[in-house]
């Protein structure tokens, strides 16, 4: 039974895609670690990279050619200034050469080396293979980005990296109903259950740093997104629309951090329109830094990385004011655990299920996650993230020009409001009266990714892809 941990569901990274940029930069750590385990790091005299796929086809929009070359560079997704990324890029683009792993300088010409095949491999629409020559081959190895940022080799080895682990939890969990089942004979909540899990890996100490650093690289998106204007890159001249909307919302109390930004937002006067432009604010301001090459948390994904901070910050600036790290903590938890049903019974990846597996994975865990802050029962949390998928089934990923922007952006801010409705639903349902069950709807959600015609996973080839140019923009 595969363990997942909450931060394998929920990793800091930078953007514009968890599973076209994050998973081959992760991909070229791992394997500049096979180099070295296999004594072959300093023979290397040249390397190439083969994309595959949906990798191939919208590679280049998702920087997937950018990640790959910071990987074999030795930069930490997690902790790397991104004001750097330019800066590294124009080197190697500009010289020809690249420092593997921060120590062994090579040859290396991005137009030549880093091959886009359009052919897809058997095994998942994600393919990545690295090639290492010296005066002939010496190393090859074939990675598949399988979203969310996880990494795996075809024979589904363990990736030491997201300690996608294979020891057996205290409460070992595939389906919601073991979830349940669990909850009842513990007489535990879900976050309890998680929690317990989550301490076989760490101590409290390292579970609470861990959480609170994700919770403040989320706030930190959230408030340079909305005090950041102009256009966003890549040829499409998409306009920044949180800067705008967060302006017109007008917050009178000053403020020079996120945490002061954050109260002053709970002393503003908010209807119900506002708080849809507030959710929605926080939503685009998240997707509109992931475009930027900006650092967020997958959530499973970068592409849906807006939609559970925009939740949560939903919860403490509008219904709970005294809300505190104790809440942001379950809600991390519950959404974590409901995130890795989906995985383990379906698919996170856009380029296997559509943006049903990330949008819609998201607006689940975000809806279960807040409906358990909000007091439901371990029923209704599992009936909300029922309801928040079942109304994302059969959603299709077809980003214009490639681009994690157009419609990805706007659909985190959709994708939220249906989790806050989703959970308000929940709250009034009588779990006695419920005919979807929550594992039903994951079932469901993989037999409509396996029928999903293979132009609208993530290959920019149907849908608004082919119907909008990038000249029309």
């Amino acid at each position: 039974m595969e363990c997942i941990s909450v931060f394998d569901m929920l990793k800091i990274g930078v953007g514009p895609s968890s599973s076209h940029t994050l998973g081959p930069w992760r991909a070229a750590e791992r394997w500049i670690h096979e180099l070295k385990a296999a004594n072959l790091f300093d023979q290397v005299q040249r390397v190439t990279i083969d994309l595959y796929g949906s990798l191939s086809l919208t590679g280049k929009g998702h920087a997937t050619d950018l990640a790959v070359m910071l990987g074999l560079s030795g930069a930490d997704p997690e902790r790397i200034p991104t004001d750097t990324i330019d800066i590294i890029i124009a080197s190697i683009t500009n010289t020809h050469k690249i420092v593997l792993d921060n120590q062994r300088i090579i040859s290396f010409d991005k137009k030549e080396d880093i091959i886009f095949n359009r052919a897809f491999l058997p095994f998942h629409s994600n393919g990545i293979k690295f090639t290492a020559y010296a005066e002939t081959e010496i190393h090859t190895s074939t990675f598949y980005s399988i979203g969310g940022g996880f990494v795996v080799k075809e024979e589904r080895t363990v990736d030491a990296e997201n300690k996608e682990l294979k020891k057996e939890f205290p409460y070992p969990i595939d389906k919601a109903t073991e979830l349940l089942a669990f909850c009842q004979s513990e007489n535990k909540t879900i976050s309890e259950i998680v929690l317990e899990n989550e301490r076989s890996l760490r101590t409290d100490e390292e579970i609470d740093f861990e959480l609170h650093r994700i919770w403040d690289t989320m706030l930190e998106c959230m408030f340079i997104g909305c005090h950041t204007e102009g256009n966003l890159p890549g040829g499409l001249n998409v306009r920044r629309r949180a800067f705008d909307t967060h302006k017109r919302l007008n917050i009178e109390m000053p403020y020079t951090t996120p945490q002061e930004w954050l109260e002053s937002i709970r002393n503003s006067e908010v209807k119900f329109r506002q708080i849809l432009k507030w959710v929605s604010c926080f939503a685009l301001a998240v997707n509109e830094v992931n475009a930027s090459l900006g650092r967020v948390v997958t959530a499973p994904t970068n592409g849906s990385a807006g939609v559970i901070p925009s939740v949560l910050m939903y919860y403490m600036v509008i219904e709970n004011h005294d809300a505190n790290f104790d809440d942001i903590k379950k809600f991390l938890l519950v959404a974590s655990e409901i995130g890795s049903i989906f995985k383990k019974g379906a698919t996170i990846s856009a380029a296997m299920g559509g943006c049903q597996a990330e949008i819609g994975v998201s607006s689940a865990m975000a809806a279960a996650a807040l409906c358990d802050l909000l007091g439901g029962s371990t029923e209704q949390v599992m009936i909300a993230a029922e309801i928040a998928m079942e109304h994302h089934l059969g959603l299709t990923c077809d980003p214009i020009g490639g681009l994690v922007q157009i419609p990805c952006i706007e659909r985190n801010s959709m994708g939220a409001i249906k989790a806050i409705n989703a959970a308000e639903l929940a709250l009034d349902t009588d779990p006695k009266n419920v005919k979807v069950p929550l594992d039903k709807v994951v079932d469901t959600m993989w037999e409509t990714a396996k029928d999903m015609n293979t132009k609208y996973k993530e290959t920019s080839e149907g849908g608004l892809a082919v119907r909008v140019n990038m000249s029309d923009c």
